[in-house]
């Protein structure tokens, strides 16, 4: 099951949200998001449990739970929703 993880301090490393996550199960997967222009932190990012039982473990614990400073948002990841193509013409050209 693959949980989001949001309101992450900018500092947290993938190796500390395995560190945090395993206490509750097998982790999988990490992913945190990085900004693509200057590859910081974007605050978020993804765990993959290993069983449901792990996920909705680490869910009761940690969400609304101050981790580095910050109180985390953790819940199942949705499917990402389709978005309508973006248009980068910017009007007529002549």
């Amino acid at each position: 099951m693959k949980l989001y993880v949001g309101n992450l301090s900018f500092d947290t490393t993938e190796n500390d949200l395995q560190d945090l996550f395993a206490q509750y199960g097998e982790v999988r997967e990490v992913a945190l998001i990085q900004d693509k222009m200057t590859n910081r932190s974007r605050g978020f990012g993804f765990v993959t449990m290993g069983t449901a039982q792990a996920a909705e473990a680490a869910i009761a614990a940690l969400h609304e739970k101050s981790f580095a400073g910050r109180n985390l948002t953790v819940n199942e990841a949705r499917a990402r929703e389709d978005r309508p193509a973006r248009s980068f013409s910017g009007g007529a050209r002549r």
